[in-house]
């Protein structure tokens, strides 16, 4: 049986004009005079906090983030059946994609090869081939049967993707994607910007990962908790965010097991789950990248991290390992 679990719980968003006061989301109370925004995006329950003197303009503005929020949400979730993902992996291939679409898969290829192919979207045959097996009734506790595995492994790998501003195509049929370990990140810099555009100067964005523009209103960083699931009540410890943004792996995010040896961080090399770290997290200048390289760091030993956040020059690792060690990894 498949034990899901997630780490995202909740999405926040603060801003505020500047020199205007700001509470963090689920600090705020009615009296505290800011704008409010309750619903729903990315699957998880959403809070906005606007801190703006103009009303009606806060409301413009909660139209707009919620707006554009299902609007990138449309083109990459993987559970929207009408979405340009979605299409694509059901069909093979996507005609005039959208820009997005492009731009995000560039990323993606370009911190593939940066990660000597450790993050790779194409992994999601493997997912699906182990979701089924534990989603059977009473499964082998071992995992699929290895020639299943080679078969899912087969379809693995970001080289068979095609992908041009005409058209985005697999070279093996059955092969598929997921953007979950980059599109969260990527959504969130599209929000982070849209208040930036629209005069707000101070924000931290929590979409699944967490993206600061500027800093506190009285000039302070932001300060953001670690630990391996959002739910925990003890942070492990405190990260100062301050124009940057935060994303965390943890193989306790989603098990497709109880005892955690399946789950969702997935070596496209090998089909083998993570299991190096509690949790890993990776402060960068933007969140997609966070999020990409929050995956691939997840599996990479701390020596191998290390050397490509030299090569990087601009991330900084956050990890604690599966003995209680924690280790901090910059330039």
């Amino acid at each position: 049986m498949v034990d899901r679990m997630s780490r995202r719980r909740f999405i926040g968003i603060s801003a505020a004009l500047a020199g205007l006061s700001l509470l963090p989301p689920r600090a705020v109370r009615a009296e505290d005079g800011a704008q409010v925004w309750h619903g729903f995006a990315l699957g998880a329950p959403a809070m906005i906090v606007l801190n703006h003197p103009d009303k009606a303009e806060a409301r413009r503005l909660f139209g707009r983030i919620e707006a554009e929020t299902e609007r990138l949400e449309a083109i990459f979730s993987l559970f929207r059946s009408d979405s340009e993902l979605a299409l694509l992996n059901r069909t093979g291939a996507l005609a005039a994609p959208s820009a997005e679409m492009v731009n995000l898969l560039a990323r993606c290829r370009d911190i593939h090869r940066e990660s000597g192919g450790l993050f790779d979207p194409t992994v999601q045959p493997l997912w699906t081939c182990l979701f089924r097996h534990f989603s059977a009734s009473d499964p082998d506790p071992a995992g699929p049967a290895a020639e299943e595995m080679r078969q899912a492994l087969d379809l693995v790998g970001f080289d068979a993707l095609r992908a041009n501003a005409d058209r985005i195509a697999f070279t093996r049929r059955g092969m598929a994607l997921t953007l979950n370990g980059v599109a969260q990140g990527y959504i969130t810099d599209r929000i982070t910007a849209l208040l930036a555009e629209n005069g707000l100067t101070q924000s931290l964005v929590d979409m699944g990962e967490y993206r600061a523009l500027g800093t506190r209103p009285d000039g302070t960083p932001w300060r953001v908790g670690l630990s391996t699931l959002e739910s925990d009540a003890t942070p492990d410890r405190f990260v100062d965010l301050a124009g940057k943004a935060l994303a965390t792996s943890s193989a306790e995010g989603f098990s497709f097991d109880a005892s955690g040896r399946f789950n969702h961080l997935l070596d496209p090399r090998t089909g083998l789950s993570a299991s190096l770290y509690a949790y890993l997290t990776v402060v960068a200048p933007d969140a997609a990248g966070a999020d990409a390289w929050a995956t691939a760091f997840s599996l990479m030993p701390p020596d191998e991290i290390a050397r490509v956040v030299k090569a990087q020059d601009n991330i900084t690792v956050y990890l604690r390992q599966r003995d209680g060690k924690r280790l901090v990894l910059s330039a």
